[in-house]
């Protein structure tokens, strides 16, 4: 970690990285504008992740003091993981087949046609008791009709994985077992949400002669106003629907495992070690005798003891890990390895062939309906996960390591 103090900042960036050398010069940019912040508390955080989002780096943390910033906590509002871990050693199902296919390839195969992907929807709707209680608490959300309309439409949503960097993996640990890994969020609701009051904020800054400049996308809205405490209603709303949204998908993941192993393998499969944690998300919590509200955009919670998932890449490595609980980056760690290059940057430097090549190298079998994009999400594009995981020492304790050996995207 190194610490970023100059004439450019008004508050400390520490930053999880060897130098500054290794963040690109728009995120550096980012990281200054939040420095300059007049109710950041303490100093501005960069996880081993960081590159350059909107307004905030993705990879940032901060704490504030009675605000709450829309573009802090990102589009994807409740963006996080979902894990467990099976009690069936991989070898013993590597080699199985299922008719035609391999075993792999007809659990992704089954997975594919349970959980919609994409923009994809259910064609009914789903059981949600997240929306359910939604519905019967209006009064927390009639103040902004204009995104009612998300609560009905979540419910064909619930148990969806989209599209982008969110995936499904099978992954084999350190000790050879099979393991389950999602990445989504709240879907559509999150980023509608988040659009919304951003530009309420942006607004109602303007009507107050704000100091923070408009182009620095980090209008903010006071928590005791009556859009910051709308803000707060709607984004845990968001959160608890991607908590649910996850736990949705991986029920129905799980019962095809189970399912198809069962029948192709004749093994009994049981299933362990469940972990479900937010990385885009704000939350109250006490930080160096102040109680402020912690944005975390794309950084992953880890007080003490504290169980979290750390992916890499598509046919890279993952960790779950164990969090120590360091005050100095507000007990936060990173969400993932980091993009290395733009999602366009990648489609530009690798080709779809490079990719499939690879992942069929490494045998990963790969679930997803049109690949002329998958070179956005391919490991290339992103850092390398193991490096990330060296340079947050002092975050967490990496407790297992896995391996991709199927995937389903987007």
């Amino acid at each position: 970690m190194f610490v970023i103090y100059n004439d450019q900042t008004k508050f400390p960036i520490k930053a999880w990285l060897s130098g500054i050398d290794k963040i690109e010069e728009s995120c550096v940019e980012q990281a200054y504008h939040l420095s300059n912040l007049p109710f950041i508390h303490k100093w501005v955080c960069l996880m081993p992740d960081t590159h350059t989002g909107k307004g905030m780096p993705i990879g940032g943390v901060i704490a504030t003091k009675d605000v709450i910033i829309p573009n802090a906590v990102g589009a994807d509002i409740g963006c996080g993981m979902v894990f467990t871990a099976t009690n069936i050693r991989y070898e013993e199902i590597q080699d199985a087949t299922a008719g035609t296919a391999t075993l792999v390839q007809s659990i992704i195969g089954n997975i594919m046609r349970s959980v919609p992907v994409g923009c994809d929807r259910y064609k009914q709707k789903q059981e949600s008791p997240v929306l359910d209680l939604a519905l019967e608490n209006m009064d927390q959300y009639e103040a902004n009709p204009d995104l009612i309309h998300l609560i009905e439409e979540g419910y064909y949503q619930t148990g969806t994985l989209g599209s982008g960097n969110h995936f499904i993996e099978l992954q084999e640990d350190e000790n050879g077992y099979l393991c389950i890994m999602i990445h989504s969020g709240s879907r559509h609701l999150g980023k509608e949400i988040c659009d919304y009051f951003h530009n309420a904020a942006r607004a109602l800054n303007q009507t107050w002669y704000s100091q923070v400049p408009d182009e620095y996308r980090l209008a903010f809205l006071p928590v005791h106003t009556n859009e910051g405490r709308q803000y707060l209603n709607w984004m845990q709303l968001a959160l608890d629907y991607a908590f649910e949204n996850r736990e949705r998908m991986l029920e129905k993941v799980c019962e095809v495992v189970k399912e198809q192993i069962e029948r192709y393998a004749g093994l009994s499969v049981s299933f362990s070690n469940q972990i479900n944690c937010h990385h885009n998300y704000a939350a109250l919590e006490n930080h160096y005798n102040a109680n402020v509200w912690v944005h975390r955009k794309g950084a992953t919670r880890v007080r003490q003891g504290e169980l979290a998932v750390i992916p890499g890449a598509m046919g890279s490595y993952s960790y779950v890990v164990e969090g120590k609980g360091n005050p100095e980056s507000f007990c936060t760690s990173s969400h993932g390895a980091g993009r290395a290059y733009s999602r366009s940057g990648a489609m530009q430097q690798f080709t779809t062939e490079q990719v499939i090549l690879d992942l069929r190298e490494q045998g990963v079998i790969l679930g997803k309906r049109k690949k002329n994009d998958v070179a956005e999400e391919c490991r290339f594009a992103y850092k390398d996960i193991d490096e990330v995981m060296a340079q947050q020492s002092d975050l967490v304790t990496p407790i297992r390591k896995l391996k991709t050996v199927g995937v389903v995207k987007g």
